[in-house]
């Protein structure tokens, strides 16, 4: 949910101290792992400050630190997505020619160029969700969150193979249908996209 507005706001003003700042963030998040983030956030927020839990459930608070891991990096890479491909789309000729025609800026941002400018990042947050998949994993270990993550890490462990089949059909189901909802977004995003 900040990814992409982190993306338009930075390639809105190119070369700005918040586009560098987006971008500087959003390099760091890419670059950090998500285990390594979950324990520097575990350190810093929950035993240096002590604002939130170290692990559990419960409570709105056990949440806010797992999520945040969890997002950082889809995050980190939806905004650099969205920046470079809002900054392709904004220097094509369609583009110079709405603004000649006197249409307002806003309408050219969203209307004319946004749309264009999605049809990447929708493919890039559709397998990104695999890789949201697969970090829960790490995540609920680290946060002792229980969820499905846990649950196949404790049945790994258990060697007991029904629970892991059940969980990663689960999972490729979840991923397929995902994918699917980004197959249709295309068609909805861009009309020229048509599946007959």
């Amino acid at each position: 949910l900040t990814g992409i507005p982190l993306g338009i706001l930075a390639a809105l003003r190119p070369g700005s101290g918040l586009d560098l700042g987006v971008m500087i963030l959003a390099l760091i998040g890419v670059s950090m792992p998500v285990f390594w983030f979950g324990l520097l956030a575990i350190l810093i927020f929950s035993v240096e400050l002590g604002w939130f839990p170290v692990a559990g459930k419960g409570t709105l608070a056990h949440l806010v630190l797992p999520a945040i891991t969890l997002g950082v990096n889809a995050t980190a890479l939806l905004a650099r997505m969205t920046r470079g491909a809002l900054l392709e789309v904004l220097s094509q000729d369609y583009i110079r020619t709405a603004r000649a025609k006197g249409l307002a800026e806003r309408v050219v941002i969203f209307k004319h160029a946004l749309r264009n400018a999605l049809i990447p990042v929708v493919t890039v947050a559709g397998l990104e969700f695999g890789s949201l998949l697969a970090g829960a994993v790490i995540t609920e270990t680290i946060f002792a969150w229980p969820g499905l993550g846990q649950l196949l890490v404790g049945s790994i462990l258990a060697r007991d193979y029904p629970v892991v089949q059940g969980a990663v059909l689960l999972v490729a189901t979840t991923f397929i249908l995902v994918n699917l909802l980004v197959d249709l977004l295309y068609a909805w995003i861009d009309p020229r996209v048509r599946y007959d």
